[in-house]
């Protein structure tokens, strides 16, 4: 396609624990849209921080445009014209939409003139974004969406996208892809990290396969299988796993009536009248688009926000006026969505963090904590889920969102609970890892656990789910059979539909 924009040679950064990458050599040309995957630990962040300054190569060069550069931070970076999408977001809680992209912005003008033009390439890139709205109030997808269109307005030559439709709905993402067609078409060269290998086969020329921090192979993922490539990036066959079609309908484990919330944050969603139960031994999957009451009915669930006594039962007791502690001592588990700052404490060892949320399971006694139990649980947690780290009291930060996501996942399960609740559960998690995490789900409800999974990927519920939902503005449609609704469907309802039926009995969606 030309000659290089990007060219990487023998790149390789190592840390006291691991060798992220080494030896890597890449190459991007204009317009070529090139995939960048591997497991989770592979060294896939580590190259695309050194390519964005954020980190400095141990050795290796790095080309741009044919000529030998040396990029020191994001700021030499941007000027050479290279954007970057985050997928552990860079921005300040506490500032609005324009704020944090006025502080990578290097365009001169008030904050007023920079929201127009937020509001305008949000439009055109259909990311709808309100640019006086603060960060701290956003859902994960609508962060994402400030990521995306804060790299676009740079207007880069290289664009870097780290997981860019994670918390993406399918919609989203042909919108999506229909942009990074049009970049490529203007001459715009884009590098793209994700897992969803049938995105990689849509819509990449090319794909660097990455293992263990080498290049493994260099192909075309239009002339590739899913499992060939997965194959690649893992060595191995993907793990499978088998769902139990029907369910019998036992114990009501966990059951939320007529639960309506008004939202203390402005910018928030109201539930309204939100109806649903989880049994033992069943999997329920709820869809729908970021920002339209996940965020305050995971709280209202958790703990987080108090509710009606009676309007949240978990496992036959009035729970909605008890914290988060109290519902835990229940039998509920927890995976919030935001795994860096809620799910674990960064600076903490996985040691420490899983005495966080594990500590019932015998690590303490008298007051007094039981570090050989915390050590053991958190150790029988890497083992059990393959969590890639330099062990036990490795920092919760020094760990691949990946990694990371299948210790909360593992410390979670592990604690065998009565009700687990998980937001997006395998955001951001690799081909192999998904899979195993899915089978963990599956063996769980297996065992008798009723499970609630709150995600925006469709193809995850439809695979796990025995009955699935939609949420839209506040409001839950009602659970449907897996096998008597389909992702059309579920997606027409994400827009804000809702379900209806037909004269012959058949489904709809029908605008409400």
């Amino acid at each position: 396609m030309g000659a290089p924009r990007l060219e990487l040679r023998g790149i390789r950064k190592a840390y006291p624990a691991v060798v992220a990458n080494d030896g890597i050599d890449l190459a991007v040309a204009p317009g070529e849209v090139h995939a960048v995957i591997g497991e989770n630990g592979a060294g896939k962040s580590t190259l695309m921080k050194i390519i964005y300054g954020m980190v400095r190569p141990d050795a290796g060069d790095m080309l741009w445009e044919g000529r030998e550069v040396l990029v020191r931070s994001p700021a030499d970076a941007q000027r050479l014209g290279i954007g970057m999408v985050f997928q552990h977001f860079a921005l300040f809680d506490t500032l609005t939409v324009a704020q944090n992209i006025a502080l990578a912005s290097p365009a001169r003008g008030g904050v007023e003139q920079l929201s127009e033009k937020i509001a305008a390439v949000s439009q055109r890139y259909g990311l709808p974004l309100e640019p006086d709205r603060p960060v701290y109030s956003m859902s994960v997808g609508e962060r994402q969406r400030v990521e995306i269109v804060r790299a676009l307005m740079q207007a880069p030559g290289l664009l870097i996208m780290d997981e860019p439709t994670a918390v993406l709905i399918p919609q989203a993402v042909e919108k999506l892809f229909a942009t990074l067609r049009q970049l490529a078409a203007e001459g715009c060269s884009i590098l793209y990290i994700s897992h969803k290998l049938e995105e990689i086969r849509s819509v990449c020329d090319g794909a660097t396969v990455l293992r263990g921090g080498k290049v493994t192979g260099v192909v075309n993922p239009r002339l590739e299988s899913t499992a060939t490539m997965a194959r690649m990036m893992i060595g191995a066959e993907l793990p499978e796993f088998h769902h139990r079609d029907e369910v019998a309908v036992t114990e009501t484990r966990l059951e939320v009536t007529g639960l309506s919330l008004r939202s203390d944050d402005p910018f928030g969603v109201d539930l309204l009248d939100i109806d649903l139960t989880v049994h033992a031994g069943e999997i329920v999957g709820i869809a729908g688009v970021a920002g339209n009451g996940q965020a305050e009915l995971l709280a209202a669930l958790s703990g987080e926000t108090m509710a009606d006594r009676a309007a949240i039962r978990i496992a036959g007791t009035d729970a909605g006026h008890l914290s988060a502690a109290a519902r835990r001592a229940l039998g509920l588990a927890f995976v919030p969505e935001d795994r860096l700052g809620r799910g674990a404490v960064p600076e903490l060892s996985l040691t420490e963090n899983a005495l966080l949320t594990a500590s019932r399971q015998g690590m303490v006694a008298g007051g007094l904590i039981r570090y050989a139990r915390v050590r053991a649980f958190a150790e029988r947690c890497i083992a059990a889920f393959d969590v890639r780290c330099s062990g036990r009291e490795a920092a919760a930060s020094s760990l691949s969102g990946g990694n990371l996501q299948k210790f909360i996942i593992g410390r979670e399960i592990l604690q065998q609970p009565r009700v687990l609740i998980a937001a997006q559960p395998t955001w951001g998690v690799d081909v192999g890892a998904t899979l195993a995490i899915h089978r963990a789900l599956i063996d769980l409800r297996a065992a008798g656990a009723a499970i609630l999974v709150i995600s925006e990927e469709l193809d995850e519920l439809f695979a796990i789910a025995d009955r699935i939902g939609v949420i839209a503005g506040g409001r839950l449609t009602p659970l449907r059979r897996r096998r008597d609704t389909n992702r059309d469907e579920i997606g027409i309802a994400m827009t804000g539909a809702t379900f209806g039926t037909t004269a012959d009995g058949g489904t709809r969606a029908a605008q409400a």
